[in-house]
């Protein structure tokens, strides 16, 4: 299994602000790495309440996994987050 090598946060608030800059989204640039280098850390307020809101996981998440497993792992990305 691979593991990231970022924090969940940050590639949460990358995501977003690639949303935001890149023509294959909302945006208008054709290669937005550049601005989403320079603005993904304005995303991280919204990353964090996209961490809050899944640490509890869906009823089907839970048929397939261990909830509380899932709800430390997200704990774990919140916690991971404050040091951004």
């Amino acid at each position: 299994m691979d593991v990231a090598n970022t924090p969940l946060a940050q590639r949460i608030a990358r995501a977003l602000a690639g949303l935001d800059h890149s023509a294959n989204a909302d945006g208008v640039e054709a290669s937005a790495a550049t601005a989403v280098d320079e603005t993904w850390r304005a995303y991280l307020e919204q990353a964090d309440a996209v961490l809050r809101t899944i640490r509890e996981p869906s009823e089907a998440m839970a048929r397939t996994g261990d909830p509380a497993t899932w709800a430390a792992m997200v704990e774990a990305a919140i916690e991971e987050s404050e040091a951004l």
